[in-house]
């Protein structure tokens, strides 16, 4: 769902469209992921594998702030505490060590990411604090977003801090809530989780159109597979990959439009089928991209995030 594909590292949904859109603002990176799966992944579902460091995601929890490899390292050589004339000086020092190494090896792409990071992690320092303080939301947004309500707060939270960074010009914000692998407790366990992201996500989706922003922000929701139709135990499901939901928001979508159909048991897809490289190649599309056209060389050929397949869903869009 992330990448495309299973078989081996390749860049992210999120990676690919940065690659393709670049960046709006200088002060903030192009793609964030606000609490990521720490397993089933990890950080290859927002990695950019072979396209450059530059590419991936940022990864960012409510509770901890701004988190990633890069982030942390700069945070460990440069005191934070410090003036930024002097936290500028040391920089300056580590970035020409950076550029002799660079100018030694001629091509490091890993290295190239890093020098990247360290100036895009200095300038966030005024940034990242500002956008993600939600002091200056009003109670009513707050309450709308469900912050007041500890089943909703967490990913209220997430959903509330995507759209402030909608606003500040990212390109390629995911949110995450775990826990809908339900082998067993189902009923109670999705009543918890539906309950924690209804109201968020209505109030995401609100909050947008009031603004004039959802005219032109896309919003996806999607898990990784579905569940069987059929029981697993006394109160289970077991995975389905073959016949599931995603959904599409905003940007010219049909609204109240239900596209395709499973069998009559709902196990598989039957009619209208939509793979993963379909789903792709329509979020693509929708933010102006052709998936068959956004490539990369690497290993001597080119390689694009739907593969060689993929189909525009156009039957979606108004």
């Amino acid at each position: 769902m992330h990448t495309g594909t299973s078989l081996f590292v390749r860049p992210s949904v999120g990676a690919w469209s940065l690659y393709g859109l670049g960046t709006v603002n200088q002060n903030l990176p192009g793609f964030i992921t606000i609490n990521p799966p720490e397993r089933l992944g990890g950080p290859q579902n927002y990695g950019s594998a072979f396209l450059p460091a530059s590419f991936q995601g940022t990864r960012i929890t409510p509770s901890r702030g701004v988190k990633g490899d890069e982030r942390d390292l700069l945070s460990q050589i440069i005191k934070p505490a410090a003036p930024l004339a002097a936290q500028r000086k040391q920089l300056d020092l580590i970035q020409q060590m950076n550029q002799q190494l660079l100018d030694d090896a001629k091509v490091n792409a890993e290295l190239e990411g890093v020098v990247e990071s360290y100036e895009l992690a200095f300038r966030m320092q005024d940034a990242v604090p500002q956008v993600l303080d939600l002091a200056d939301e009003s109670a009513a947004t707050k309450e709308m977003y469900g912050l007041n309500n500890g089943a909703t707060s967490n990913f209220g939270t997430q959903c509330l801090m995507a759209r402030r960074l909608a606003e500040q010009g990212v390109r390629y914000i995911e949110v995450c809530h775990q826990g809908w692998d339900q082998h067993n407790s189902l009923k109670e366990r999705l009543t918890a989780n539906c309950t924690a992201i209804d109201r968020p996500i209505a109030a995401l989706l609100t909050d947008l159109k009031q603004r004039g922003m959802l005219d032109d922000t896309l919003v996806v929701w999607s898990g990784e597979f579905g569940r069987t139709p059929q029981g697993q135990g006394d109160n289970g499901r077991n995975h389905n990959a073959a016949g599931f939901t995603s959904w599409l928001a905003g940007a010219g979508t049909k609204g109240g439009l239900r596209y395709g159909e499973t069998d009559e048991h709902g196990g598989k897809a039957a009619v209208n089928k939509v793979h993963t490289h379909d789903l792709h190649a329509t979020m693509l599309h929708y933010m102006g991209l052709d998936h068959e056209k956004l490539t990369y060389n690497y290993g001597g050929r080119n390689f694009r995030l739907t593969e060689v397949h993929g189909h525009v869903v156009r039957d979606v869009m108004a």
